[in-house]
């Protein structure tokens, strides 16, 4: 059984696609290579490690890759996280499915500290929840 390769794709790999890398890692829990990608590259965002540390998940190590670092890796599965990801994804070839899930971006909360880390938060079980239902349908 060949190991499935998983791309998530967001704009700029910073906050929701590396959220979603670190829990399709920790529910695939070896069943498949998670690799994370942006059309552009912003960095880790803090307060993503920030939260996903609280659910016990260390995606500290992780970089902020650029999907053209991908092409050459033949993709089973494509999810993107944003419309905007959606809109701009490379053309993969034929045998990659794509997803398509938009999850609200926390980076764009504002308010106090304690409310913009609660968007995070909220963000962040949604993916969670959305990386473990995925993994079940698509990786049995």
């Amino acid at each position: 059984n060949l190991m499935k390769n998983i791309l998530v794709l967001c704009t700029g790999n910073s906050c929701r696609s590396q959220i979603a890398h670190g829990y399709l890692n920790y529910f695939a829990d070896g069943k498949a290579n998670i690799y994370g990608a942006g059309v552009e590259t912003h960095g880790v965002n803090p307060k993503a490690i920030e939260v996903m540390k609280e659910d016990g998940i260390n995606i500290s190590h992780h970089t902020s890759n650029n999907i053209n670092e991908y092409l050459d890796i033949p993709m089973d599965l494509i999810i993107t996280v944003c419309d905007h990801a959606a809109e701009v994804c490379p053309i993969f070839p034929k045998q990659t499915t794509a997803i398509h899930h938009s999850f609200p971006d926390p980076a764009k909360a504002t308010g106090s500290a304690e409310e913009v880390m609660n968007s995070f938060r909220s963000t962040r079980d949604l993916i969670k929840n959305y990386c473990e239902d995925f993994v079940k349908e698509h990786l049995k």
